[in-house]
């Protein structure tokens, strides 16, 4: 494992140049910076900026698992698709956290420590908690004890022994943003990007993670206890006034020089919607679409999935002047994955910009797939001419369309990719900010057409979602629900969809008042808008929601919360606590139905179990990354862990994830 302690000293001065914000500045001596001079309060924002980015890539990586996404990258595609997991996955998040902000965690409390600045103390216990959580959620085991303490080859920690420290820290940090700061200590609002110095919200967000952390413990009987995660609920966050989020900014051009993306971004975009890669699976999109079997559309559908557009039509000027929206529908790869099967697993399309009419020549050998593609032309509007079996098709200028002579993928315009535009990677100079759509070309954004609209959670400009109101209403509802009190449990489901409807309205409010809701060709986005309040109410009302405790089950709470925590590493947590879709924890029943190996599954030597009830049938945590633990620390890993270099580490779980420590040892010898 690599330790570099002061990568932050040579952020503070990359922020001489830009600055989002007024906390982001240079250090009191730029000219000559060290440990020392570097003030809490400009640590902070850094730390805070780098946990994002390493909380950013885990939460798309294992939404990717979760089946909230679909990628056609070949290396996360692993999780989306085959479930051939692989290794390449897991070196970044642990590179960050490690190298961007564990070392300097230690830092800001040592130095705060000397100044009786007991708030940035607590801070970095927050982080320290945090960041260690996520690396335990991911791998199980790793340095902890021995981490950032210049041992380059330390001992790693069981499940276990991390869990209970990160505890313990949330416990002093709430000790010590109860103490009033010694006199000429920093005060928090100085360097705080995410609650702006409010000590009560940073203790509610203690109590929260405290609380989030604790239903981890679900399968356990002799830790889990519901009346004590109620108790820590009652302290966290009470309203959508009391969530930690981490500010999305599209002001800056700036990129950090430790991975070259955007300074000022939400770091859930860095992954999920900087390139064009990824795609909402169909098993997301069912939720959204379907929910209970209700065929009704959530109002919250068109703010998440994209839209592109299409049938537009130019004026005199090469302006849109007529369009209509190309809303995206999911990629099955769980179901039959019909289109993945008929190429591969990653081969679904980024969709190009015609700028002029384009002519592609499709050969087509198959007489019912050439009769099927020529119907697909006609129920278009396409011009087209054949010729034996070949048949070519004009995209008119204004199109959106696959740059391939390939038929197959002639209809991927459908799987409308997630990707927003930021001021550091659109490549558009003339893009203004307030403008995050995604244009195919230069060529496109001219003529003011679309490729796509983006998802509400990973624009640049969304916020990061450290710790929300409406989670604690999902898991008030499970505990309520496990607690076998339906009422309250029902009480709490409801609250918790409200409080997420909520918190999309006032976002979406707040980006129409700033524009976002129409581009240079004054075309109007309403994915970029709040949604119809008669909308909501038909929703909340009709059968995709129960409308009543009597007919509330666990699967109802937590696929609403699926959808609520969408880009979050907790719906696969969720999912590892409930089996997936086994069914066999609780009596609750299949709670993820459809959730399930798909014909493009190659993920024998991973996933080694052969039946869902099998544990070790499911991905239930990441390899170490191979050249920090594996290469240069292997005597100490495989000391903990004998099957750490097994192909199926991937199917072991981890300590929250079993039932008993016996459980969880056994898998370690």
């Amino acid at each position: 494992m690599k330790k570099t302690k002061y990568i932050i000293l040579g952020c503070a001065l990359i922020l001489g140049l830009a600055s989002c914000k007024k906390w982001l500045d240079v250090n009191t001596d730029p000219n000559s910076p060290n440990n020392q001079s570097v003030l809490v309060q400009n640590r902070l924002p850094w730390i805070q900026h780098f946990y994002q980015y390493t909380s950013g890539v885990t939460n798309y990586r294992t939404s990717c698992q979760a089946g909230v996404y679909y990628t056609n990258s070949a290396t996360p595609n692993t999780f989306s698709t085959t479930w051939q997991c692989s290794n390449s996955n897991s070196t970044t998040p642990y590179q960050t956290w490690f190298v961007a902000v564990s070392s300097n965690v230690v830092d800001m409390y040592n130095s705060a420590q000397k100044q009786g600045a007991y708030h940035y103390m607590a801070a970095a216990d927050v982080f320290h908690a945090m960041g260690f959580m996520e690396m335990l959620d991911l791998y199980g085991e790793m340095p902890y004890t021995q981490a950032a303490t210049g041992n380059p080859s330390p001992v790693p920690d069981d499940g276990k022994t991390i869990f209970n420290g990160c505890m313990s820290k949330l416990n002093e940090a709430i000790s010590l943003f109860s103490k009033t700061q010694d006199a000429g200590a920093p005060q928090l609002a100085s360097g705080d990007l995410w609650n702006g110095g409010d000590v009560s919200k940073w203790i509610k967000l203690c109590w929260g993670l405290k609380a989030r952390y604790m239903l981890k413990l679900s399968k356990k009987s002799d830790l889990y206890n519901g009346d004590s995660i109620l108790y820590c609920l009652s302290k966290g966050p009470q309203s959508n006034a009391d969530n930690t989020i981490g500010p999305g900014f599209n002001n800056s051009t700036v990129t950090d020089y430790l991975i070259g993306d955007p300074v000022v971004t939400n770091g859930n975009f860095d992954y999920a919607a900087y390139g064009s890669s990824n795609r909402i699976s169909q098993f997301h999109y069912n939720l959204l679409t379907n929910m209970r079997g209700s065929g009704v559309v959530d109002p919250r559908m068109t703010k998440i999935v994209p839209a592109s557009m299409a049938n537009v039509q130019l004026d005199a000027t090469g302006k849109v002047s007529s369009y209509t929206w190309n809303r995206s529908v999911g990629v099955d790869s769980y179901g039959p994955a019909t289109r993945l099967l008929k190429s591969t697993a990653t081969s679904i399309q980024t969709a190009s910009y015609a700028a002029t009419n384009t002519n592609i020549t499709y050969a087509i050998a198959d007489a019912t797939e050439r009769a099927n593609f020529i119907a697909a032309q006609v129920a278009a509007g396409r011009p087209f001419t054949t010729s034996g079996n070949n048949v070519t098709v004009t995209y008119k200028a204004g199109s959106i369309y696959i740059n391939s002579t390939n038929y197959i993928f002639a209809g991927d315009t459908v799987y409308v990719n997630l990707r927003s535009s930021a001021l550091a990677t659109s490549g558009i100079a003339a893009q203004p900010a307030n403008d995050v759509n995604w244009y195919p070309s230069t060529a496109a954004y001219n003529a003011g057409v679309i490729g796509s609209t983006g998802s509400f959670q990973v624009r640049p400009v969304s916020d990061q979602e450290i710790l929300t109101y409406h989670e604690m209403c999902f898991i008030k509802a499970e505990v309520y629900m496990r607690m076998a009190d339906a009422a309250n449990a029902y009480i709490a489901y409801r609250a918790g969809i409200q409080a997420h409807i909520d918190m999309m309205q006032a976002k979406l409010t707040q980006w129409k008042a700033g524009g976002y809701d129409k581009n240079a060709a004054n075309v109007v986005i309403p994915d970029m808008q709040p949604m119809d309040q008669t909308a909501i109410a038909t929703y909340l009302a009709s059968t995709a929601v129960a409308q009543g405790a009597g007919t509330l089950t666990m699967s109802d709470i937590m696929l609403q919360k699926y959808i609520a925590m969408g880009c979050s590493i907790e719906n696969w947590n969720d999912m590892r606590r409930f089996n997936f879709s086994a069914g066999n924890v609780g009596g609750f029943g299949v709670v993820y139905p459809g959730y399930q190996r798909g014909p493009l599954f190659t993920g024998q030597a991973q996933l080694t179990g052969t039946s869902p009830t099998d544990p070790r049938y499911w991905m239930r945590r990441w390899a170490l990354p191979p050249t920090y633990e594996i290469n240069y620390n292997s005597i100490n890993t495989l000391a903990l862990n004998p099957h750490a270099t097994a192909a199926n580490i991937w199917s072991m779980p981890i300590w929250w994830d079993c039932a008993t420590d016996a459980e969880y040892y056994g898998y370690l010898h």
